[in-house]
């Protein structure tokens, strides 16, 4: 448990995380300072059996669990087209609905990395990128950081093609957990979100051809055909992998376990609302998954609580 002091340097860094973004995209009222722009759905969870020998947790040990599931472009800006380059990474998290009052949460993007390793170090990246505006001399502030933070330059480097829906991309936990089974055996691993089938992507021209809101209309379309349904697996750490660095891609010939899948059955009404209300929680809080040492979690938490607290409150008619 986090001390008054761990507490208050967590509020403190996530205020900062928060006035980052701001300054990148100018106040939103009742809107996410990150992947604003998104869509609630409703499903249902059904576990893997391999699943029982990662851990004890009870949407585990259950027939079926019920989730909301939402999907979502990157930037704090709600209107922002789906073919925008800001637009990526996409987003995906899920509630697994426990009991009353009881949820536990995953959160991923569609891309198999991170930029910071801490939350002072993502502040820093958001703040070179505000300061390197046209007209910024060169070298640029984001140049200077990516040139002396090799993750980050990874990060921007990396490939981010354009889905051809929200169901067809593949998301990434960045974030390990300590999974705990019924026998107390414990290890680490980290979601992985992929579709159920290939992915699917558009090549340049379609991509540049796409309607500001195709990922979104797409989406509809799909489910008016029927239900969507996406796998959850975990790939398992093997010993001396980092399991506190968001930042480390673990190699691809690490064990993948399959934990579930998430169906998708239909669009939850009042849906602007309802995204304001939700808060969801990168922290699992659940027996049988423990989060690890990382040290972007605990700030995670703390900027998603805030920011959702002042969603709420925008939210709020006088």
């Amino acid at each position: 448990m986090a001390t008054p002091n761990k507490n208050l340097e967590h509020t403190e860094i996530a205020e900062k995380a928060l006035r980052a973004f701001e300054d990148l995209t100018g106040p939103q009222p009742g809107f996410r300072p990150a992947h604003a722009k998104g869509i609630l759905l409703s499903g249902t969870f059904i576990p893997a059996g391999a699943a029982s020998t990662l851990t004890r947790a009870p949407h585990i040990q259950r027939g079926s669990t019920p989730v909301t599931v939402r999907f979502s472009d990157f930037a704090g800006i709600p209107t922002i087209p789906d073919n925008h380059p800001e637009a990526s990474p996409r987003g995906f998290a899920v509630r697994f609905h426990l009991a009353e009052h009881s949820h536990t949460d995953i959160i991923g993007h569609s891309v198999d990395g991170f930029p910071a390793r801490t939350a002072e170090e993502f502040v820093e990246f958001l703040q070179a990128i505000r300061q390197s505006g046209p007209g910024a001399a060169h070298p640029t502030p984001i140049e200077k950081f990516l040139g002396s933070h090799p993750a980050a330059l990874a990060f921007v480097q990396a490939p981010k093609p354009m889905p051809a829906s929200f169901a067809t991309e593949s998301y990434f936990s960045r974030s390990a957990y300590r999974f705990i089974n019924g026998s107390g055996i414990r290890q680490y691993g980290r979601y992985r979100i992929q579709p159920d089938g290939a992915n699917e992507y558009l090549d340049s021209a379609a991509a540049a051809n796409a309607s500001p809101n195709f990922l979104f209309d797409e989406l509809r379309r799909r489910l008016g055909k029927g239900p969507v349904k996406m796998r959850i697996s975990v790939q398992i750490a093997a010993e001396g992998d980092p399991v506190n660095d968001s930042t480390a891609v673990w190699p691809s010939s690490r064990p993948v376990l399959d934990f579930g899948t998430v169906e998708i059955t239909g669009v939850i009404a009042d849906n602007d609302a309802e995204q304001r209300k939700i808060i969801f929680d990168p922290i699992p809080r659940v027996d049988g998954i423990e989060a690890s040492d990382d040290p972007l979690l605990e700030v995670r938490a703390t900027t998603y609580l805030i920011s959702g607290r002042r969603r709420r409150a925008a939210n709020v008619k006088p």
